[in-house]
C-alpha cells in the first residue's frame, strides 16, 4: 500500500466540512434515486421496449465512462468546492431538459447532462472526504458519508412514487428533482479550507496513462476497482430493472418506491456501524467478501417469486450487502495511493463505476429479452458470485492489503 500523506486537517473545519459535503450529496442522491423510479416508468409510457430501455437507462453513463479520469484531473486543479457547484448547475440543466423537451431526445439528453453532473459532485465529494483523515477515523468518515447518502436514497424513490400517483404524466417530477439539485449546489457553497484547495499537478500525473499504471502497480487499488465493479453491477440491475420487474407485476408505483428505499434504508442502517463491522469481521478483505456474497444472493433470487414480502426480504439482503461495498471500496482506495494522486485514482474508480453501469442494464436486457426475469436476475446472481469465488482465491494467494 503506498504511504498516506494526508495532512492534519483541524478538527473544526474537518466537521463542517464533511457536515456541508454531507447536505450537498444527500441532496444529490435524493434526485439520483428519484430517476430510479421516475426513468423507467417514463421510458414504459413512451412504449420501449426492454432493450430501448436497457439503452436510455444505459445513457446516463456514457459520458461519465469517457471523462471520469480526466474530470479527476480538474477536481485537483480547481478544487472539490468549485467543481462540487458546477455539477449541481450541470444537474439542473439536465433535469430541466427532461422536463421541457418531451420524448425520448429530452429524455436522452437529461440522461447524458445527469450522468456527468453526477460523477462531478461524486467524485468532488469523495475527494474532499477522502482528505480528512486516515484509519479508523476515515472508515467512520466514508461510513456516515454513506449513511447520509442512503438516506437520499429511501427518500427519493418514494417522493418520486408519491409524485408520480398524484400527477399525471411525469414531468411534474423531474422539475422536483431540479429544485432538489439547486439546493445541493447552494450547500456546496459553505466548504472552507481544504475543500477549496487547488493543486498544480501535470497533465502525466492524472491522465489514462498513469491511471493504468497506478493500476497494475498497485493491489489496493485494483482491490477498490473489483469491490466496486461486482456492487455497482448488483445495484444497476437492482436499481434499473426492479422497477420494471414491479411494473409488470400491476405493483403500483408508491409500492415499487417503498422497495426500492428499502434496500437504501437498509445500506443506511448498517454503514454507521462499517468500523465495527471490518473489526469484528477480521479485517476489509473479510468484510468485502461477505458483502458481495450477500450481493449475489440478494440479486440472484430476486426474479423466483411475485410475493412482495418475498422481494422485500431480498431488498434487506442486497442492501446489507451494498452498504458495505461502497464505502469500503472508497477506504481502500484513498488509503493506497498519495493525496495529489487520489481524485485522479477515484476518477478511475469512478470510471469502471460508470462502466459497468453502462453495460449492466444492456446486458440484463438481452437475458430479459431472452429468457425473462427469473433467468436475468439468476445469471447476475451467479456473474457476482463467480468474481467473488475468483477474488477469494486471488486474496489467498496474495498478501494482505
Amino acid at each position: 500500500m503506498s504511504s498516506n500523506t494526508t495532512p492534519e486537517i483541524p478538527q473544526p473545519e474537518a466537521a463542517r466540512n464533511f457536515l456541508v459535503v454531507c447536505v450537498s450529496l444527500t441532496f444529490c442522491f435524493v434526485v439520483y434515486s428519484m430517476l430510479i423510479v421516475a426513468v423507467p416508468v417514463y421510458g414504459l409510457q413512451l412504449g420501449a421496449s426492454p432493450v430501448v430501455l436497457g439503452a436510455i437507462l444505459s445513457a446516463q453513463y456514457l459520458l461519465p465512462l469517457l471523462l471520469a479520469i480526466p474530470l479527476g484531473g480538474v477536481v485537483t486543479r480547481y478544487g472539490g468546492r468549485s467543481t462540487l457547484i458546477a455539477g449541481a448547475a450541470l444537474m439542473v440543466v439536465g433535469l430541466l431538459s427532461v422536463h421541457f423537451w418531451y420524448g425520448y431526445p429530452g429524455l436522452v439528453l437529461g440522461q447524458l447532462l445527469i450522468g456527468l453532473a453526477h460523477l462531478q459532485m461524486v467524485l468532488s465529494a469523495q475527494t474532499i472526504i477522502s482528505n480528512l483523515g486516515t484509519g479508523p477515523r476515515l472508515e467512520k468518515y466514508f461510513g456516515w458519508y454513506a449513511t447520509w447518502l442512503s438516506g437520499g436514497q429511501v427518500i427519493g424513490p418514494l417522493l418520486a412514487g408519491a409524485i408520480l400517483d398524484a400527477q399525471p404524466g411525469v414531468g411534474p417530477v423531474f422539475a422536483v428533482m431540479a429544485v432538489f439539485a439547486f439546493f445541493a449546489g447552494a450547500a456546496a457553497i459553505f466548504l472552507t479550507g481544504q475543500a477549496r484547495e487547488r493543486m498544480a499537478v501535470k497533465r502525466g500525473q492524472v491522465g489514462f496513462r498513469a491511471q493504468w499504471a497506478l493500476m497494475r502497480a498497485n493491489r489496493g487499488v485494483q482491490l477498490s476497482v473489483l469491490v466496486t465493479v461486482l456492487g455497482m453491477f448488483a445495484l444497476g440491475v437492482y436499481g434499473s430493472y426492479l422497477p420494471v420487474y414491479l411494473e409488470s407485476l400491476a405493483v403500483t408505483p408508491v409500492i415499487i418506491g417503498v422497495l426500492v428505499s428499502l434496500r437504501a434504508g437498509v445500506s443506511m442502517l448498517v454503514r454507521p456501524f462499517m468500523a465495527r463491522v471490518i473489526a469484528a469481521a477480521g479485517g476489509r478483505e473479510a468484510t468485502v467478501l461477505l458483502s458481495l456474497g450477500a450481493l449475489a444472493v440478494g440479486i440472484g433470487f430476486l426474479g423466483l417469486s411475485e410475493q412482495v414480502v418475498w422481494l422485500g426480504l431480498l431488498a434487506v439482503i442486497v442492501g446489507i450487502g451494498s452498504g458495505f461495498t461502497q464505502p469500503l471500496s472508497m477506504v481502500i482506495l484513498a488509503e493506497s495511493v498519495d493525496r495529489e494522486k487520489r481524485s485522479g485514482a477515484l476518477g478511475m474508480r469512478l470510471m469502471a463505476n460508470r462502466a459497468i453501469h453502462f453495460l449492466a442494464p444492456l446486458m440484463f436486457g438481452l437475458v430479459l429479452e431472452v429468457g425473462g426475469f427469473a433467468l436475468a436476475f439468476g445469471v447476475s446472481g451467479l456473474v457476482i458470485a463467480g468474481f467473488l469465488l475468483f477474488m477469494k482465491r486471488a486474496m489467498q494467494s496474495s498478501e494482505a492489503i
